[in-house]
């Protein structure tokens, strides 16, 4: 499982000309799943990014985190992140989940953090979307589970 995260001012998601999902200060969140992972997967990549410090504290130091500053989040399903491009030009994504599992736990991944966090938006799986954000920093981080 991997996750692009960007600490954004805002963002939001449309699709077919119509905001879908739409958050202020938090994460904006790209998740790919693999066909290798599982609940378990998805619970440890949640654990790291509710806990990642990456918010300014007052002394200017990343020592906050989502919950420190009551910060949004924007989840967005995206397989083209398990993008192959080893042989040729176009790309492989055989390694990416089956459609049918990987909406699945992306559902679970939305459900765990509206546990935690009261602003959790969505895009939509499988759809043709289109996401604008303004990166803070810019701040961009990717969490791999295989490397968790």
């Amino acid at each position: 499982m991997k996750f692009v995260i960007q600490r954004v001012t805002h963002a939001s998601v449309s699709v077919d000309d119509h905001v879908i999902g739409k958050i202020g200060r938090g994460f904006l969140v790209l998740i790919g799943v693999s066909g290798d992972d599982t609940r378990e997967t998805a619970d440890k990549m949640v654990k790291k990014l509710l806990g990642l410090r990456i918010f300014e504290d007052e002394n200017g130091k990343t020592n906050l985190d989502l919950a420190a500053v009551g910060g949004e989040l924007l989840l967005i399903s995206q397989f083209t992140l398990y993008a192959d491009c080893r042989k040729g030009n176009r790309p492989s994504f055989i390694h990416a989940g089956a459609p049918d599992m990987a909406n699945e736990l992306y559902e679970y991944i939305l459900a765990k953090c509206r546990e935690q966090v009261p602003v959790v938006e969505k895009g939509e799986f499988g759809a043709e979307m289109k996401v604008e954000l303004l990166n803070d920093g810019p701040f961009t981080i990717v969490l791999d589970s295989a490397e968790l």
